[in-house]
């Protein structure tokens, strides 16, 4: 099955379009982890690294029945560089034990040469001095397309031939992102330009449910844009960061899925992990992953609330 049939699925057995970030800092996990890790490890960056991962292990256990998928910020664990890595791994690892999907969100790119051997090192097989290894590997990839079409070529290779899927930024939800995502490129903004090709390089590749595994990340901070870029990009699937913390709502995201209710994976990062500290229960910090599904299940209610007000709910979720 398609990688992009895979996901779908698994959104539809939770009737959940919800994606998890796990984006760890280690001064908002809860003392009584870093606590002990310090204990096991001293001041190092093995304790916090550990930390990370008992952090995000809590999390899984406690979330992955109510959503598809989680995605991984990159930045959160080179921080920490070779144990902060082996986190990366181990959060992966058991994230795909307990049956989610996983997106890691790393943007890459570079010139053709070395983007195939980043393709190849977040979605591929590791060459080794004599043949090559499997290891467990994340389902999606966040690329950045502007070095040029010769730069993604690589990556598309690699999700063939893997069955990988791709998140391509498109429009993304920072404030500033209008100063050249905003310029005219033949006539068309070029965030639009990019989105037309990101379209037409996956019209090959549908799988069964009409999708992609060529899609494209477009903020929640950008409704008008995002109703624009469904309409230009039927069969690519949105990863939609910025609902919550960020300030995106579910309205504002409602033009991310198409009429059948499919087409976009809603992010939340800071508001489900650092859920406890919002948490107006009396719950402890001994509690954050029980806090963190609540506020998943918050988010469900608010999203399926939203798209059954606008005729989008899907009939079997």
């Amino acid at each position: 099955m398609l990688v992009i049939d895979q996901l779908i699925a698994e959104i539809n057995r939770k009737s959940s379009p919800i994606v998890v970030g796990l984006d760890p800092e280690v001064e908002h996990i809860p003392t009584p982890i870093k606590d002990e890790m310090v204990r096991q490890f001293g001041p190092t960056t093995r304790a916090a690294a550990e930390a990370i991962y008992h952090f995000n292990a809590a999390l899984l256990d406690e979330i992955h029945l109510l959503v598809p998928a989680v995605k991984l910020q990159m930045a959160c664990y080179e921080l920490y560089e070779a144990e902060g890595l082996s986190a990366f791994r181990r959060t992966v690892e058991r994230a795909k034990k307990l049956g989610l999907m996983v997106i890691d969100d790393s943007k890459r790119n570079d010139i053709g040469h070395t983007a195939s051997i980043y393709a190849r090192g977040h979605l591929g097989r590791t060459p080794l001095i004599d043949g090559t290894t499997e290891t467990v590997k994340p389902d999606f990839l966040t690329i950045n397309p502007y070095l040029g079409s010769d730069t993604i070529d690589p990556f598309v290779s690699v999700c063939q031939e893997h069955n990988k899927g791709l998140f391509i930024l498109v429009r993304t939800s920072n404030p500033s992102a209008g100063e050249y995502q905003e310029a005219t490129v033949e006539g068309i903004p070029l965030f639009h330009r990019i989105a037309l090709d990101i379209e037409k390089r996956g019209s090959t590749l549908i799988g069964k449910n009409g999708f992609s595994p060529l899609g494209a990340v477009v903020g929640a901070t950008w409704p008008e844009e995002a109703a624009l870029l469904r309409s230009a990009m039927p069969s690519s699937y949105f990863l939609v960061p910025g609902y919550g913390t960020q300030g995106g709502t579910a309205e504002q995201v409602i033009n991310s899925f198409n009429e059948k209710g499919y087409g976009a994976l809603i992010n939340s990062s800071r508001g489900i992990m650092y859920a406890y500290r919002q948490s107006q229960s009396g719950n402890s910090p001994s509690d954050f992953a029980g806090d963190a599904a609540r506020a998943v299940q918050a988010m469900r209610d608010d999203l399926l609330h939203t798209l059954s007000q606008a005729g989008k709910l899907p009939a079997n979720w």
